[in-house]
């Protein structure tokens, strides 16, 4: 999207928070003004002014500007969930790298309708021994609704002193809505883990592409290698942390020569461009990656590259769809936007988020669904079911269409796939019933 674009949106967002605090005393002009193009930005700075007039001669009270600024720029978290308005307080600690002193609870997230979603979770991380799952939408982070809070505000509300405890409520598919008390604390992200399967087929299971994991992972390649392994399946599934960097960094170890993966600015323009080092290409076998939704940024760097220089197939259910950059640009006032400027993308220039979520994310050469994957497209679904039950908790629930129920799944029918793929004699992976 062009900056004037992002204007337009923005602008829009003001305008419809105005509307909100003035308690739509402007109702009128709205409707006279139904048909204002969405993309003039003078079209729609122009009601901005009029709204911003109406308040200040019309409002029944002394209006608060400051408050009422302050509610318009939230409306930011409209043009994607990483893009946010920050107070000067936020402002300073942002520049200050104060975040960094604070612990979290080992879970990463996005928004997903305006409200917190939970991409994957550390393995053997407090979010983990809690309970928290990937696919869980996180309702409350203590008595504050999510969908009124940024994904900015909402990770700072999560994180804080050790051993201290955060109180979620959590919606899952399938079950009822529950409160969860998190310690935060410290905890490490596992290291690499691998393994030879028959047939001389390594498996490296990747927990983080985080700086550093690039280096273990060349050096597990090496090893494998030197015990005679002439196949490796890349375990990528849950990876939603990491750079850019390493992503590209792990494709190399694999793909010899191409463009690996793109960073893409205002107007499509092509910021950088990662391309493969020959001397950095240390594996030459078949390879193939598992993906799932919990796949994200880095770990989409490493599928897409494989798709795109057809170096190998990857298998799984298509990922999360994350990887963007942000910049903070401070106002007179000592608060700041903090705004997404670029997005990264396949070596095809295919970015991994967009605002569609059907247009998100990478798609696997070989599609494999685990059947308890919820995806995100069925949240909005799972919010209406809990408001309903909210506003009529006596009421008898409508009772749901008949659904055949799911196969229970004994096994790993993804990397059973993988498997079947590095044997060359690739099968229909079928659910037991």
């Amino acid at each position: 999207m062009s900056f004037r674009g992002k204007l337009i949106l923005v602008s829009f967002s003001m305008l419809i928070a105005l509307y909100a605090i003035t308690g739509g005393i402007m109702g009128n002009f709205f409707s006279s003004h139904a048909q204002q193009p969405i993309n003039d930005s003078g079209a729609q700075l122009r009601i901005f002014e009029s709204v911003l007039q109406h308040i200040q001669n019309d409002y029944v009270d002394e209006p608060n500007l400051e408050k009422v600024r302050a509610g318009a720029l939230r409306g930011l978290a409209n043009l994607d969930p990483y893009s946010s308005y920050l107070t000067a307080e936020q402002v300073r600690d942002y520049q200050a790298k104060k975040q960094n002193t604070l612990t979290g609870i080992g879970a990463e997230f996005s928004q997903i309708s305006s409200y917190l979603y939970v991409i994957s979770v550390v393995k053997g991380s407090p979010a983990d021994k809690a309970g928290l799952k990937a696919g869980d939408v996180i309702e409350y982070i203590e008595n504050k609704a999510t969908r009124d809070i940024s994904l900015y505000d909402a990770r700072q509300m999560i994180m804080g002193e050790a051993g201290s405890g955060v109180k979620l409520r959590v919606l899952r598919a399938g079950a009822k809505p529950q409160t969860l008390t998190v310690s935060r604390g410290s905890y490490k992200i596992p290291t690499v883990e691998v393994k030879v399967e028959t047939g001389k087929v390594g498996v490296i299971t990747v927990y983080s592409l985080e700086t550093g994991e690039a280096n273990d992972i060349k050096t597990q390649v090496q090893n494998l290698t030197k015990q005679g392994v002439q196949k490796i399946i890349l375990d990528l599934r849950g990876v939603a942390a990491g750079k850019i960097d390493e992503g590209v960094a792990v494709a190399n170890l694999f793909i010899k020569d191409g463009t690996l993966a793109q960073v893409i600015g205002r107007e499509n323009k092509v910021l950088q461009s990662y391309t493969a080092d020959p001397a950095k290409a240390i594996f030459d076998g078949k390879v193939v990656a598992l993906i799932d939704l919990g796949t994200a940024g880095a770990g989409e760097v490493i599928a897409s590259a494989l798709i795109d220089r057809k170096r190998g197939e990857v298998v799984g259910e298509k990922s999360f769809g994350a990887g963007t950059e942000q910049q903070l640009f401070t106002l007179k006032g000592g608060d700041g936007l903090l705004l997404t400027v670029a997005k990264w993308a396949s070596a095809s220039g295919k970015t991994f988020y967009s605002e569609e979520r059907n247009n998100s994310g990478v798609k696997p050469s070989v599609e494999v669904k685990k059947p308890d994957t919820p995806e995100p497209i069925e949240v909005e679904n799972l919010l209406e079911q809990n408001e309903e039950q909210q506003q009529n908790p006596q009421a008898t629930p409508t009772p749901a269409p008949k659904v055949e129920p799911k196969p229970v799944v004994k096994e790993d029918l993804q990397m059973k796939k993988a498997l079947e793929l590095m044997q060359d004699k690739p099968q229909a992976v079928e659910t037991e019933e």
